[in-house]
C-alpha cells in the first residue's frame, strides 16, 4: 500500500511543471485519496535539506488552478548529487558526506513510498539511483518520472512535456522582435532560442512563426511586406553552416529586402566558438552539471559578429526568448499530453512499476513506463525530417547536413 508520495521538480523550467504537479495531486485525490502527498521545495535542494510541504485539503481541492500558471509552485534548482565539491561549497552537504546517501536517507526518514520526479534525463536517472540505494538498504521505494525539457531531447521519448508550448511562445516572442526590423536601415536581427544540444525547439519555433506569418495580411506598397517579416536563416547544432556561402546569400537578401532575420538554437556554432576561445586562451565556464555556460559565450552575439560587417548591417539586435518561453503556462496541446502522462504515472506508481512515462519511439510510440537504463539525454534533432527540409526550402536556405552514418 502506498502511504506517502513525494513530488519533486528539478532542472530548468518548462511550461509543464505547475500543470504536472497539479495533475498528480488531482489524480491521487481521485483514485487514492488516503495517500499522503508531500512536495520537496526546490528539487534536490529541498530533498538534501529535508524541506518539504504537505499537500493539504485546500491544495487538493484547487489542484486544477495550477494548470493556469507557468513556473513551478514547489520550486526548482540545479543540483547535481554527484558534484560533491559544488554541494559542499553551497552548504548542502558536509565535507566527507555522500550526497546520494544523504538524499536517500532523507527519503527513508520521511517515509516516502513513491517519488515522482518531473525533470530531464539527469533528474530522473538520479532518482533511480536513489531508489536503488534505498532498496539495497532495506527500504523499498518506487520512482516514476515525467519527462520535462523544452529541448525535446530525451531518449527514447517522442515528445517531452512543455516543448510544444515553448515553441509556440518563442514564435510569439519573435512576432514582436522581428517587428524591430524597420527601426533602422539594413537591420540584422538574431533571435536566439534555447536548445543546447538539440535544434528541435528552434526548428519548431520557426515553423510556428512562419505558420503565423502565413495567416497575416500585408500592405507592401507602404512597406509592410511578408518578405521583411520572414525568417531568412535558421541554424541548429546538428548542422554546421558554411558561413561564407551564407554571408553571400544573406547579403543578397539584405540588399533586396532591407533587413535580415536569423533564428538560431543557442547550441548552434558552439564548437566553433569554443575553439576560438581556447585559441585565445580564454576560460570556458561550466555549471554544476559540467555544461558550458552558454550565456558567457553568447552564441547570438557570435553569429551577429560573423555576419554584421559582411552584410553591411547598420544596426544589430540580438534577443533571447528562452526565459519568456520556458516560464509560460502550458497550452492546450501540452495540457492534453500532461494529463495522459500523469494518469499513466499514478497508475504505474500504485502498481509498483518504476520508470519514466513517455511515448516510446523504440516501441511504436506507445505510451509506456520506460525503464531508467534506457533513458538518456542529448537526443539529436533529426534534420532529415521532411517538415524541416520543407522549412529550410521555404526560407531559401540550402540543406547542408550529411545523411545518417556518413563520416565527415
Amino acid at each position: 500500500m502506498v502511504k506517502r508520495v513525494a513530488l519533486l521538480t528539478a532542472g530548468g523550467f518548462a511550461p509543464c511543471l505547475s500543470a504536472a504537479v497539479g495533475g498528480l495531486i488531482r489524480r491521487y485525490t481521485e483514485v487514492s485519496p488516503e495517500t499522503e502527498i508531500i512536495a520537496y521545495q526546490y528539487g534536490y535542494h529541498g530533498l538534501l535539506t529535508g524541506n518539504f510541504v504537505v499537500v493539504d485539503e485546500a491544495a487538493r481541492e484547487n489542484a486544477a488552478i495550477l494548470e493556469r500558471f507557468g513556473g513551478s509552485p514547489i520550486g526548482n534548482s540545479r543540483v547535481k548529487l554527484t558534484n560533491t565539491a559544488n554541494l559542499v561549497e553551497r552548504g548542502l552537504i558536509q565535507e566527507g558526506q555522500n550526497a546520494l546517501e544523504v538524499a536517500a536517507e532523507q527519503l527513508r526518514t520521511d517515509g516516502v513510498d513513491v517519488l515522482h520526479t518531473i525533470g530531464g534525463d539527469d533528474t530522473n536517472t538520479t532518482a533511480a539511483d536513489l531508489a536503488k540505494y534505498l532498496e539495497d538498504h532495506g527500504h523499498h521505494m518506487v520512482v516514476v518520472g515525467l519527462p520535462k525539457t523544452i529541448d525535446n531531447d530525451i531518449v527514447p521519448i517522442r515528445q517531452s512535456l512543455g516543448a510544444i508550448t515553448a515553441a509556440e511562445e518563442a514564435a510569439e516572442y519573435a512576432q514582436n522582435i522581428v517587428g524591430e526590423h524597420r527601426s533602422s536601415p539594413r537591420m540584422l536581427i538574431i533571435h536566439e532560442i534555447m536548445g543546447r544540444n538539440c535544434g528541435w525547439l528552434a526548428a519548431a519555433a520557426t515553423r510556428k512563426y512562419r505558420e503565423w506569418l502565413d495567416t497575416q495580411e500585408f500592405v507592401p506598397s507602404i512597406g509592410l511586406s511578408k518578405e521583411r517579416w520572414d525568417v531568412h536563416a535558421l541554424y541548429v547544432p546538428e548542422m554546421a553552416p558554411d558561413l561564407d556561402r551564407e554571408a553571400e546569400r544573406l547579403k543578397a537578401v539584405m540588399d533586396e529586402v532591407g533587413n535580415v532575420n536569423i533564428f538560431i538554437s543557442e547550441g548552434a556554432g558552439v564548437p566553433e566558438i569554443i575553439h576560438e576561445m581556447e585559441e585565445a586562451g580564454e576560460e570556458i565556464q561550466r555549471d554544476a552539471f559540467g555544461h558550458i555556460k552558454l550565456d558567457t559565450i553568447n552564441p547570438g552575439n557570435w553569429f551577429a559578429n560573423q555576419f554584421a560587417k559582411r552584410l553591411g548591417a547598420e544596426k544589430v539586435m540580438v534577443q533571447k526568448s528562452g526565459y519568456f518561453s520556458r516560464s509560460s503556462r502550458a497550452n492546450e496541446e501540452d495540457l492534453e499530453l500532461i494529463r495522459s502522462m500523469v494518469d499513466r504515472a499514478v497508475e504505474a506508481a500504485l502498481a509498483g512499476e518504476a520508470g519514466v512515462v513517455g511515448h516510446d519511439e523504440e516501441n511504436g510510440n506507445e505510451l509506456s513506463v520506460i525503464a531508467f537504463p534506457r533513458i538518456a539525454g542529448h537526443k539529436a534533432f533529426d534534420v532529415f525530417e521532411p517538415w524541416f527540409r520543407e522549412l529550410l526550402n521555404g526560407i531559401g536556405q540550402p540543406f547542408t547536413a550529411d545523411p545518417p552514418g556518413k563520416v565527415r
